[in-house]
């Protein structure tokens, strides 16, 4: 693979070079990887009425055949694995590989909604009448990706809309859409044209999809404070709307727990891709009990983290992904003083955009650090005594997406887990995903659900076909 590689982007079958190009950053060392396509305003116009124009005969296609080309798309992403976890790494800076944990989800989650079945449910059969519940595609969907799984998060929208009978747009962020350009061009064979259009842009695009009386859905991941944006921008077309939005997730521990045993799994699961995942851990509240040993061993994890550029195969953690990122996170770390004790961490160095893993001790609500979702290396330790308090804390937040509970007695690691307000709950483990358990966020971490059948379902509308006898 070279670096000098021509990207396109994929409108209506055809690879397009664009009239526009804009400049892609490495993450790791802050110099300009490459240059892809940045579609104008026109080209955006002319793949969203190929979708619309393919839809009818995707729409009737048997839905054999479009498992096939779900398993086609899966087989290509394998086979060309090496290559997109490369510029995978290159664009968004998680190591190799994080990389090819993607590059091998991906296609799995490609081959699950392959075989889900959308068979019509029959509701009533008796001497009176038939009634069926058939589940019918929307039409052209848009698909906005954001860039911390620049891949794996583009296949799990594009599976469902696929196999469900509708057309996608496929928006990838800005700063990440090297991997995704290149799938379009290795799939643009595998798909009729128009079915699947990928469209790299420099952030000025979203808003012309979900505002668009030419798109049925909008299936969006990203921050809370855009998917209002979204659904402002979605109401007058009343677009069915996918929005799985921020988090700041809450891991209780209690003080039962095994140190050794515990201590590696919450730091992987509070400081992967380098804290930027919507539902890694972000608070920690440790039972008093555990709460200054648990800190140490916490701490003597982050210290011995080596960071550095994902192509080395030593790097546990590359980069925070873009500049704007960076900056967010450095302003937080100079708060880090006046709210808590910083035990490790704390510093930022480049070229490139790193960040040490940083951990907060002594802190409370009440400041940016534990009540905002910062997205990045830095965590907050809060110390509970009462489990009932831990649970008010954990739950005292606009967010919900994700929570976990850390405990050797199940039964009650199952009853707290109960109690917390999150669309996700684990028990002895977080961010546990999976293509057949659904995962969505209560409150303003978002509307609807991805994976599953309940996942499925949403990009398909209910229609009750009801015969008189």
């Amino acid at each position: 693979m070279q670096n000098n590689h021509k990207f396109h982007a994929l409108i209506n079958g055809e690879l397009i070079a664009g009239t526009q190009q804009m400049p892609v950053i490495n993450p790791s060392n802050e110099t300009i990887l490459t240059h892809c396509p940045r579609v104008t305003p026109a080209e955006v116009e002319v793949a969203i009425r190929a979708a619309r124009t393919a839809w009818p005969a995707w729409r009737d296609t048997p839905i054999e055949h479009r498992r096939g080309v779900l398993r086609a798309i899966a087989d290509c992403i394998e086979e060309n694995a090496e290559e997109l976890q490369r510029w995978i790494t290159l664009e968004q800076g998680k190591p190799l590989a994080g990389a090819a944990v993607e590059t091998s989800q991906a296609p799995a989650i490609l081959r699950y909604f392959a075989e889900m079945d959308l068979s019509p449910r029959t509701l009533q059969d008796d001497e009176h009448q038939r009634a069926e519940l058939h589940r019918r595609p929307l039409g052209v969907v848009a698909a906005i990706v954001p860039w911390n799984f620049p891949l794996v998060m583009a296949c799990y929208k594009l599976g469902p809309a696929l196999i469900a009978g509708n057309t996608c747009l496929i928006k990838p962020s800005p700063t990440t859409p090297l991997a995704t350009l290149r799938l379009g061009e290795l799939i643009a064979d595998l798909v009729p044209p128009g079915v699947v259009n990928i469209l790299p842009d420099g952030g000025d695009v979203g808003p012309l999809l979900t505002g668009h009386s030419g798109i049925n859905k909008v299936s969006f991941t990203g921050s809370t404070t855009t998917g209002r944006a979204v659904m402002r921008s979605a109401a007058d077309s009343l677009q069915r709307l996918t929005l799985e939005l921020g988090g700041n997730d809450a891991a209780i521990v209690l003080d039962d727990v095994d140190i050794d045993a515990v201590a590696p799994q919450l730091f992987a699961l509070a400081f992967i891709n380098s804290g930027q995942v919507c539902m890694s851990i972000k608070r920690l509240y440790i039972q008093s009990g555990i709460y200054d040993r648990l800190c140490d061993a916490l701490a003597e994890l982050a210290h011995a983290a080596k960071l550095g550029d994902g192509l080395d195969p030593a790097t546990q953690f590359g980069p925070v992904q873009n500049h704007q990122q960076f900056e967010a996170v450095q302003k937080l770390l100079e708060l880090a003083p006046q709210h808590g004790r910083i035990i490790s961490g704390g510093h930022t160095y480049g070229p490139g955009y790193f960040v040490e893993p940083t951990l907060i001790r002594d802190i409370e609500e009440g400041n940016p650090l534990v009540d905002e979702e910062i997205f990045g290396p830095v965590r907050s330790l809060l110390r509970f005594d009462d489990i009932d308090e831990a649970i008010a804390r954990a739950n005292n937040s606009p967010y919900g997406l994700g929570s976990s509970v850390w405990t050797n007695d199940l039964t009650l690691g199952k009853q707290i887990a109960c109690r917390l307000e999150s669309g996700s709950a684990w028990v002895n483990q977080h961010f546990a995903v999976a293509p057949h358990i659904p995962f969505g966020g209560h409150k303003q971490s978002g509307i609807g659900v991805e994976f599953a059948e309940a996942g499925l379902h949403e990009y398909t509308a209910i229609q009750s076909v009801v015969i008189a006898k």
